[in-house]
């Protein structure tokens, strides 16, 4: 007779986050006295910029220490309207902005306020770990269109339309993209916009995070499409390009009435965000981009260390990345090998636990980013550690046989 769990089925069926677990065995390691390279976290290795904290401080100082307004502060949202107009061209108003705590919250909450249960949300693979998790709570269905390396991991507009349904309601994506690092260019959006002017019903989640973080000309968004932009959600925040993430601090801009009903839905769970960390949130966004673009150019010279280094190793296959600070390398070639105890690598999750325990490196399995046959690392380290992990990898890969 089986014993009925006390849990939610809506919990049981939940994956626990991969990048998370990796993070999470890597410290346990280096509890233990292991000198553990962590390239499983997505988390810029920099400072929040000066400017930033010292705006926090005065907002101490100031006494914004009581609830916020749900949606956000006017004068953030204001800044957001601001930074959308001047950086992306994009006209919205603060109507049309939610703040939340954190993209990922942000990216939830429009999962939650737009599907129904069955509807279908279309994503391309390699995909963040926690956007299928997040249909699961919805109640939807995740549809996934494959992509390789040999695309750059990009789709095509066949492939999307093919994965429409009567039952398709949205479709998610990022670009620059984690775990990849592909940057879609301005006439590759118009190729896929022109399959969505077909299908009025669909809505986009464009995830635009890692915006900064991209080597190519100019960050080009989906929204900039007027035949689409009123269907269009734009996911931001300050943690990848302002070094923010414990700062807890994203948005979206939509049309005002999914604006509205993430409003309702973030008024009835958390509320508004840290009162603090939004008036840090006005002084990144007005306070320029110098420290966004030192940053930026620190992970461009570490992608193409990384990248030659990667290279370097017999049985890995890479493309260099336009964005993000992620390599999403092949690593097909190792199943079936056997480590020196005789396990056998299987698969990707294999694959990153041996680098863990016998290179102490954190990197992440391919198969919780849709696609078994790669892993993800991250370049989010200093040059120094970079060229030790990748010579800690190399020397593992190599004696497994």
């Amino acid at each position: 007779m089986s014993i009925k769990s006390i849990l939610s089925d809506r919990i049981n069926n939940l994956s626990e986050s991969a990048t998370l677990k990796m993070t999470k065995l890597g410290r346990e390691l280096a509890a233990k006295g292991v000198n553990v390279i962590s390239l499983s976290v997505g988390e810029p290795d920099f400072n929040t910029p000066d400017h930033v904290k010292e705006a926090a401080k005065v907002a101490l100082d100031q006494n914004y220490t009581r609830y916020s307004p749900v949606p956000g502060y006017p004068e953030l949202r204001q800044a957001i309207v601001n930074k959308l107009k001047t950086e992306n061209n994009l006209d919205y108003d603060i109507s049309q902005i939610v703040v939340s705590t954190g993209a990922k919250q942000s990216l939830s909450n429009v999962l939650m306020t737009l599907i129904n249960p069955g509807e279908e949300v279309i994503i391309p693979t390699p995909y963040w770990v926690s956007y299928s998790e997040m249909v699961v709570l919805a109640e939807g269905k995740s549809v996934f269109i494959d992509t390789e390396i040999d695309q750059d991991f990009k789709i095509t507009p066949a492939q999307l339309e093919a994965a429409i349904t009567p039952k398709s309601k949205v479709f998610m994506f990022s670009s620059p993209c984690n775990p990849t690092g592909s940057v879609y260019s301005k006439e590759e959006l118009a190729a896929l916009v022109a399959v969505f002017e077909k299908y009025p019903d669909i809505y986009i989640i464009s995830d635009e995070i890692y915006e900064h973080i991209n080597f190519v000309d100019k960050h080009e968004s989906i929204a900039q499409f007027d035949s689409i932009k009123d269907r269009v959600i734009i996911i931001n925040g300050f943690s990848k390009a302002y070094a923010m993430t414990g700062w807890r601090l994203g948005y979206i801009a939509a049309n005002k009435e999914i604006a509205a009903a993430n409003d309702k839905m973030q008024g009835q769970t958390t509320s508004g965000t840290c009162s603090i960390s939004q008036r840090a949130g006005i002084a990144a966004y007005e306070g320029g981009l110098s420290s966004v673009n030192e940053m930026k150019a620190a992970f461009e010279r570490r992608r193409q260390l990384v990248y030659d280094l990667l290279n370097d190793i017999p049985g890995v296959k890479t493309n260099l990345p336009q964005g993000a600070f992620y390599f999403f390398p092949e690593i097909s070639s190792f199943f079936g090998k056997k480590d020196l105890q005789g396990n056998v690598i299987n698969n990707s999750a294999d694959l990153a636990l041996y680098l863990l325990n016998e290179g102490h490196v954190a990197t992440v399995g391919g198969d919780s980013f849709g696609n078994n046959n790669y892993i993800r690392l991250s370049y989010a380290a200093s040059d120094d550690s970079l060229k030790e992990a990748l010579r800690r990898i190399k020397e593992a890969l190599a004696k497994l046989n």
